[in-house]
Parts: C-alpha cells; sequence; structure tokens
C-alpha cells in the first residue's frame, strides 16, 4: 500500500493494482472564503500540478459534498466518466455535476480484490451534528495489503470506535486537526487522535487534514509534540507533509 497525503482530506492510494483519489480539494490557495476570519482557504497549495494527481486514478471516492471534500474545481477538471463512489443520498447532486458513474456505498463493494465498506463517521457532537450533515468512514481489505480504516470527517464517539475495533485495521487514517463549528469540535482534535492510538497499539496511525483550513486548531507541531509526551511513538503515529508519500506492507501472518 502506497498513500499520499496530497491536502488536506487529498489522498491518493495505492491499493492491490488500483489507484483511489480520496476527497478531491483542488481549488488553488485561497481560492474560498474564510470560516473564522482567519485566512482564506485553503491556506495552501497543492503540492504537485492537478495533472500529476489525477494520473493513474481510477476510482474517485466523495465521501461527503463540503467543498473541502469536492470542491468545483474538482468537479470540473475530474473526467466525469471516472467511476466514484459515495455516501447514499449524495450521488444526485454529484450526477448534476455531470459524473456518469456514481454508486452510492451502502454497505460494501467488492473492486477486484479488494473489499470497500462504509464505515459509521459523526461530524461533531450536539446540534452541531445537523449542520454538518451525514458523512461517512470506509475501511479497504484485500489479499496481500494492510487493512485500511480510513475515519473521515469524523470525532471520536462509540460507534466510530466499535467499528475500527471489528475491523481491527493495520493502518488508520484520521483528520487530526481539531477544526470547530460553533465552538464545537467536528473532526478529532490532538487527544482523540491519541485516544485512537492507544486503543489500536497493533495500528499505524496517520494523521492527516491538517494546516489547510483556518477553522483548525491542531497544528502537525502540536499534534507530535503531545504525542511525544504521551509516549506514543514515531513508527506509531505519523503525521505526514503535503505531497509526501508513506509505503506500509502487510503485518506477516504465520
Amino acid at each position: 500500500m502506497q498513500l499520499q497525503l496530497l491536502r488536506n482530506a487529498l489522498l491518493k492510494l495505492s491499493y492491490a493494482g488500483r489507484t483511489l483519489l480520496i476527497d478531491p480539494d483542488l481549488g488553488p490557495r485561497h481560492s474560498r472564503p474564510s470560516f473564522t476570519g482567519r485566512s482564506p482557504n485553503p491556506m495552501v497549495e497543492l503540492p504537485e500540478p492537478i495533472e500529476s494527481i489525477l494520473a493513474g486514478v481510477d476510482l474517485l471516492i466523495v465521501s461527503h459534498l463540503h467543498a473541502d471534500h469536492f470542491d468545483e474545481v474538482a468537479k470540473d477538471r475530474i473526467p466525469k466518466e471516472l467511476p466514484l463512489l459515495c455516501q447514499p443520498g449524495d450521488e444526485e447532486a454529484i450526477g448534476k455535476a455531470g459524473f456518469a458513474n456514481v454508486t452510492p456505498l451502502d454497505h460494501f463493494l467488492r473492486l477486484g480484490s479488494i473489499v470497500i465498506k462504509r464505515q459509521p463517521a459523526q461530524h461533531g457532537t450536539g446540534a452541531v451534528v445537523e449542520k454538518m450533515g451525514h458523512v461517512m468512514g470506509l475501511s479497504l481489505e484485500a489479499p496481500g495489503e494492510p487493512t485500511l480504516y480510513w475515519c473521515g470527517d469524523s470525532v471520536l464517539y462509540p460507534p466510530l470506535r466499535d467499528a475500527a475495533a471489528t475491523t481491527a485495521p493495520d493502518v488508520i487514517v484520521t483528520h487530526s486537526c481539531g477544526a470547530r463549528w460553533d465552538d464545537t469540535l467536528i473532526v478529532m482534535d490532538a487527544q482523540q487522535t491519541l485516544e485512537l492510538c492507544d486503543a489500536h497499539p497493533q495500528a499505524t496511525v496517520i494523521a492527516t487534514h491538517m494546516e489547510a483550513l483556518d477553522h483548525a486548531t491542531v497544528s502537525r507541531e502540536e499534534l507530535r509534540r503531545v504525542a511525544d509526551a504521551a509516549g506514543i511513538g514515531r513508527d506509531r503515529l505519523l503525521i505526514p507533509a503535503d505531497g509526501e508519500t508513506i509505503e506500509i506492507r502487510a503485518r506477516a501472518t504465520a
């Protein structure tokens, strides 16, 4: 498995012979309004040209329709014939954007040797959940590959804890910037990320969705400092820079 963090939640994943692009936000720096008044969004440029990002992609995954996960530039630049997975309820809007091969992921889907499962996610707590709308997480499994659990735009809440425990992943991808809306946490912060690390000592946790949006409250440096203080090794919690590629092999079986 090779996983490249591009920016924010945008991942390019090479897995079991397929190349997946997850949650494309392709707009230039400062092309969208601020959430907090601190800075227009996104706060940083993409680390490489859009043509390079899209090269070789054979499946697009859109977890939800917030602009930092599926923006207008992505809708314009991504080939409309590319197969696209989304959460149920978003397929009509995505189809109206011109995409012709859209599949809602109700429970699971087989893609060659890969099994992609929809997993629970909750974009905040309390009243803000309704404002944020429905979101989803994912897990991927395939022979010879590490099992991947992608948390999506979610806080750490009981259904996610249970689903991750049932999946027993080798790799967990978190959104760990501590973004807030109406003064409410809407994705994991440093403490929730460390709690997930503690719950899965066998897994490599990869923290993403950082330093790209102005309602974030946790930086990469802060997350690393808190993890070091908690004794969580740098081999267990990876905090990639934009553009960085991580390669992880499946665990050897007896």
